[in-house]
């Protein structure tokens, strides 16, 4: 008789955590304020080989990549298929930054990291956490518009399409055009019907409906150096299981 895979079961902190619809890591929250008392960025220039430092490919290519992460379930719908399987459960280094005076810390920071990289940054939105209120969106929607010549955005979102969160991301794609591709978090297929929803789904989707992350299977070393998900195909794109 075949033995059946074992489910792996969180342990005691994290599955409060859950429970509690927050980080498991407390200890690495931070105000915005607080980070700027330090003399450091809520946004951060990427340090992560998975997304590269510099895009090398398409349209953006010499812009940095620029990360922001927020907190994990507390920003996020409960709805998450990762809800409890989050890759913030093993992120055990990574500050999160707190959304009271967030956007004020954002508009600083970017207006500092344009003047000093004029080239143009590339925004990956959330390493975790999520867009968590309309307004939020809205204020990247401000910023894209405030400036078209040096800030594009990337990213995915667990809300549904048909929220209120949802349909405000789904304006922002639109708004913005190829500045700004937020992939919804569900198992979908893209059509060009609705070209402001384009979905990464799980591992499970339909193969010949999506194609596998580039930098997953190891094409590429980065999401630098691929650019397929925010500027190539509006097919679903799907991600390995991680």
């Amino acid at each position: 008789m075949a033995t059946l895979p074992q489910i792996k079961r969180p342990g005691p902190k994290t599955q409060i955590a859950i429970d509690e619809g927050r980080t498991v890591f407390t200890n690495l929250r931070e105000n915005p304020a607080e980070t700027h008392a330090k003399g450091l960025r809520v946004l951060k220039l990427s340090s992560n080989k998975k997304l590269g430092k510099v895009i090398t490919r398409g349209e953006f290519a010499g812009r940095r990549m620029v990360t922001l992460t927020l907190e994990e379930r507390k920003t996020c719908p409960v709805s998450c298929h990762h809800w409890e399987t989050c890759y913030g459960n093993n992120l055990h280094r990574a500050v999160r930054i707190g959304t009271v005076g967030l956007e004020a810390a954002l508009e600083k920071d970017l207006a500092g990291l344009i003047e000093k990289y004029p080239e143009g940054i590339h925004v990956r939105l959330h390493v975790t956490g999520d867009f968590f209120s309309v307004g939020y969106v809205a204020f990247w929607r401000r910023m894209l518009k405030r400036y078209p010549d040096a800030l594009s955005v990337f990213g995915y979102t667990a809300r549904k399409p048909s929220s209120d969160i949802g349909r405000a991301v789904e304006r922002l794609n639109l708004a913005a055009g190829s500045r700004c591709r937020i992939r919804f978090s569900q198992n979908q297929e893209s059509t060009s019907a609705r070209p402001g929803r384009v979905f990464a789904a799980r591992e499970d989707f339909d193969a010949d409906k999506s194609f596998v992350c580039p930098q997953q299977t190891g094409k590429v070393a980065s999401c630098a150096d691929c650019a397929v998900c925010w500027s190539g195909s509006a097919r679903t794109l799907r991600f390995l299981t991680h």
